[in-house]
């Protein structure tokens, strides 16, 4: 004989990831790309120093790519605010700041798109296949960063049956937030 003893229901939020730092970077990008350690670096040095776009010339596309820090400019954050708001709505953005470990060189902003506007499908044709690769996914992972969390509804059930006591545990989706647009590895 089964008896319910308790149901538990509440709300649990996700919240983003941080902008990419270096080593962030090349972990993502070894695990969803299959990248090596020397070909993230040597794609992005690519993309930081310029790629020729049509009618835009040769632009650098990321933010400088050797650095600790998660830390974003005001700039940038506004930048990302008005892409999430035009393409996902003002109940996806949160103005979100990362505080950078205190032993971190902070002489830098974290890996991020030089131009939130440049979205990686609008210039596919002018990059390389690992360029763009990489560039949707420090693209994708800064936007991100800004989004709102996820909301799950979690559900917690403690079962007794006899002289054994058994839990069950599961969560739904309420709102996806941030992850309509990444999800960080584990």
């Amino acid at each position: 004989k089964y008896i319910v003893k308790q149901v538990k229901k509440s709300e649990k939020k996700r919240t983003p990831a941080p902008p990419f730092t270096t080593s962030t970077m090349q972990q993502e990008a070894s695990r969803k790309l299959g990248f090596t350690l020397k070909k993230t670096m040597s794609v992005a040095q690519t993309l930081y120093e310029g790629v020729k776009i049509p009618e835009k010339g040769t632009v650098g596309l990321i933010t400088y790519m050797r650095t600790d820090s998660t830390r974003i400019s005001t700039v940038a954050r506004e930048a990302a605010r008005e892409v999430i708001e035009k393409k996902y709505g003002k109940n996806y953005y949160e103005n979100r700041f990362y505080k950078t470990n205190s032993e971190a060189q902070d002489a830098h902003e974290g890996i991020r798109p030089t131009y939130a506007n440049i979205d990686p499908e609008s210039i596919k044709d002018s990059l390389s296949a690992d360029q763009y690769k990489l560039y949707k996914l420090i693209y994708n992972r800064f936007l991100a960063s800004q989004m709102a969390p996820a909301v799950f509804n979690t559900v917690a059930v403690d079962i007794d049956a006899n002289d054994y006591n058994f839990k069950a545990n599961g969560q739904t989706l309420k709102f996806k937030g941030f992850m309509t647009l990444y999800v960080e590895s584990l």
